[in-house]
């Protein structure tokens, strides 16, 4: 086993996820590598500065732009919308493995009156005219309708039939989203866009322990290092304790996560065993550690268990955006702000794209840091690209704190 210092844990993480030194992913290429790195980037419709996914993105490839997500997942269709870690966006070559996943909506499918009924006519109206959104597909009513993968949680009650029958030929595989106007979606046939070898292709897991494994290994990779306990870097899959222990104990006896011990940390944490060339660099002091300023999305994959982030980094952050504004502590949209291997602190930015202006509302330090010549100079150039990446030409700022 392994034993390293917090620090050493710190900095390979963040060069595990590319927010530490030169970045190593650029332009659409390196958005795609990232995203194949991460196994699937959570999609949240909310913009205020910047869509998750796409906020996930410009923290880490170079010269990322918005328009190079759309281009990836309905130009060249080398990512797909799909259900993972709740909604998600993750590589089409991933298709097969999610087979478990449509066949149980297809089944939960056929359980319900009028849906199947209503599925072939669907098909039958796209497959003759094209695209379709709830609005546009010509199926009228309401029906009783329940999706135990709805991105939002079980969900169970009326709903407008057209509606119901395109979540529910999503969730099946049989539709896939053709394109987005804002946060409406538009469906169309899967077998337009995906290689029909790969549509038929059964699972590569022999079983649902062994798809397991590869859903609790992807998400060790996802955050860089895990830990085995309950956590939020888990939701998505069904897994209860002993399933979760089982997979950790195989992953480790095949080889492909290594356990680690960090100082101050009373639970093992877990690598990819492919990642420890990159640990290797880091203990010995190759690796690049050079400082980067970065404004992390709400639903990082690096953030997604907290309770690891505030043991590793001493920073809690909770995204407030649903709770009522007399408890918020800080702010509805508010990012977390990365320098170097520390957070020093967040930030709440909104951009008015028809201004063309980012307004900085907010910046709150963490205690403790010094807001030095050179932090202010790395937030100005932050600022400065996300302000481009928000097609904003102008900051404006209100305060800080």
């Amino acid at each position: 086993m392994t034993e390293i210092t917090a620090a050493q844990a710190r900095q390979f993480l963040l060069s595990r996820q590319g927010l530490l030194g030169k970045h190593i992913f650029a332009g659409k290429s390196g958005a795609l590598a990232y995203v194949r790195r991460a196994g699937c980037i959570q999609f949240d419709p909310v913009d205020v500065c910047g869509r998750n996914a796409e906020l996930t993105l410009q923290s880490r490839v170079k010269g990322f732009k918005k328009q190079t997500l759309q281009d990836l997942l309905y130009k060249d269709r080398s990512l797909v919308d799909y259900s993972d870690k709740e909604l998600s966006i993750w590589p089409v070559e991933d298709w097969p493995y999610f087979r478990p996943y449509r066949e149980k909506s297809k089944a939960l499918g056929r359980t319900f009156e009028g849906i199947p009924e209503l599925a072939e006519q669907a098909v039958a109206y796209i497959r003759e005219n094209g695209p379709v959104s709830s609005d546009t597909l010509p199926i009228e009513g309401e029906l009783i309708w329940h999706s135990s993968m709805h991105w939002s949680g079980n969900w169970h009650g009326k709903s407008k039939a057209a509606r119901s029958v395109l979540e529910q030929l999503y969730t099946d595989g049989v539709l896939l989203i053709h394109h987005k106007n804002g946060s409406r979606k538009f469906y169309d046939l899967a077998e337009k866009y995906i290689d029909a070898e790969l549509l038929r292709q059964p699972s590569p897991c022999a079983d649902q322990a062994e798809w397991l494994r590869w859903r609790v290994l992807r998400r060790v990779g996802a955050v860089g290092l895990m830990w085995n306990r309950r956590s939020d870097a888990f939701l998505g899959i069904e897994l209860d304790n002993d399933a979760r222990n089982e997979a950790f104990r195989l992953l480790e006896e095949e080889g492909k996560i290594t356990e680690l011990r960090v100082e101050g940390i009373r639970f093992p944490l877990y690598m990819l065993s492919s990642d420890l060339p990159l640990l290797q660099a880091v203990l010995d002091g190759s690796a690049d550690t050079k400082k980067r300023l970065e404004f992390l999305a709400p639903l990082d994959p690096m953030l997604w268990d907290r309770k690891l982030i505030e043991s590793l980094f001493g920073f809690r952050y909770s995204w407030e955006i649903y709770s009522p504004p007399e408890k918020r502590k800080y702010g509805y949209y508010v990012l977390p702000m990365l320098y170097g291997d520390r957070f020093v602190g967040r930030i709440e930015a909104a951009a008015d794209v028809k201004k063309g202006v980012l307004t900085v509302k907010n910046v709150w330090y963490e205690p403790g840091v010094r807001q030095t010549k050179a932090l202010q100079a790395a937030l100005d150039r932050a600022l400065d690209r996300f302000a481009a990446f928000n097609l904003c030409k102008a900051v404006s700022r209100d305060g800080s704190h």
